[in-house]
């Protein structure tokens, strides 16, 4: 698929879509390597399925239009920030390196 055919395919609504769906896979993705080293295996099992399912749906999305790819590295950039930041203000000193 040449980058005019991409464009004239694109939909702002599946975008803002899988933006939303990979700001939550990161966010997910953050909060699950907490729960592994804290040793929690029921909220991490459950957080991995969680993102792993929002996975497959970005993958289905961005398989048939490549542009879909910007707003999912921008919605995991977005997931990954808030949750370290909200980590790193409200995180005991055992938890922060």
């Amino acid at each position: 698929m040449n980058l005019a055919a991409a464009w004239a395919s694109f939909d702002v609504r599946i975008a803002a879509l899988i933006f939303v769906a990979y700001a939550a896979v990161d966010a997910l993705y953050a909060y699950y390597t907490l729960q592994v080293v804290q040793r929690r295996p029921y909220t991490a099992a459950t957080a991995g399925a969680f993102m792993y399912f929002l996975l497959a749906i970005g993958v289905l999305s961005y398989v048939h239009n490549i542009l879909y790819l910007i707003p999912l590295a921008a919605g995991s950039w977005v997931g990954t920030f808030f949750v370290v930041r909200r980590g790193t203000a409200t995180a005991d000193n055992s938890i922060t390196p």
